[in-house]
C-alpha cells in the first residue's frame, strides 16, 4: 500500500452538489489521492455532470449508503480511506492535517475533525452535544453519533479488524460502525 488517500464519495441523485464536492477534494494540499465516486443508482444524470473529472466512477443499483461505501472501500488502493458525502465540502488542508496527525501518532487507526454546518449560506450554531471532542469517543458515541463520515480519515487496516459497513442498515451505518 502506498500513502495514497482513497476518497470515497457515495452519491444518489445529487448532481447539483457533486461538482463543488469534487472541487473541494481536488483542492486538497500536499496529499496524493484517488477519488472514487460510487453512484448508488442515480437517475438525475449524475454521470454526465461529472464524467470529465479525474475520478474512478462506479454505478450500482440503489442499495443504500452502506453498500456504496463498501464498494468504494473494496475498489480503493490507498493506505488511508476518507469519506465525503456528495453534498459536503472540505477545507483545503483537511487531509494534509489528518495525515500529519497519523505520522505523529502511528498507533491510531482513525481521526476525525470538527465540522461546520451551513444553511442558506450561513453557519449554524451547533448545540453543545454536537461539539466534537478528542481522545476516546466511544462512550459519547453510545448516546449520539458524534463522528461525521465526511470528517474521518481511516487507516485501511481498521476495516480488516472490524469489517465493513453493515449493509442491512438503510441509514446510520456510520453510527453503527463507529
Amino acid at each position: 500500500m502506498t500513502e495514497i488517500i482513497s476518497v470515497i464519495i457515495p452519491t444518489y441523485n445529487r448532481k447539483e452538489f457533486l461538482k463543488e464536492t469534487l472541487d473541494s477534494v481536488l483542492k486538497q494540499k500536499e496529499v496524493e489521492k484517488e477519488i472514487i465516486v460510487v453512484d448508488d443508482g442515480s437517475t438525475d444524470g449524475t454521470y454526465e455532470e461529472i464524467k470529465n473529472y479525474p475520478i474512478r466512477y462506479f454505478f450500482q443499483e440503489n442499495k443504500g449508503p452502506a453498500s456504496a461505501r463498501n464498494l468504494g472501500i473494496l475498489a480503493s488502493k490507498g493506505k488511508f480511506i476518507a469519506f465525503l458525502d456528495s453534498d459536503d465540502l472540505w477545507l483545503e488542508d483537511k487531509l494534509s492535517l489528518q495525515l500529519k496527525f497519523f505520522k505523529e501518532n502511528p498507533e491510531y487507526l482513525i481521526v476525525h475533525t470538527n465540522e461546520i454546518w451551513i444553511k442558506d449560506g450561513k453557519p449554524l450554531k451547533q448545540l453543545k452535544k454536537h461539539k466534537k471532542g478528542g481522545g476516546d469517543q466511544f462512550e459519547r458515541s453510545l448516546e449520539l453519533c458524534v463522528i461525521s463520515p465526511s470528517s474521518v480519515l481511516i487507516k485501511r487496516e481498521l476495516f480488516d479488524l472490524v469489517g465493513l459497513f453493515d449493509e442491512s442498515f438503510p441509514a446510520c451505518e456510520d453510527y453503527e460502525l463507529w
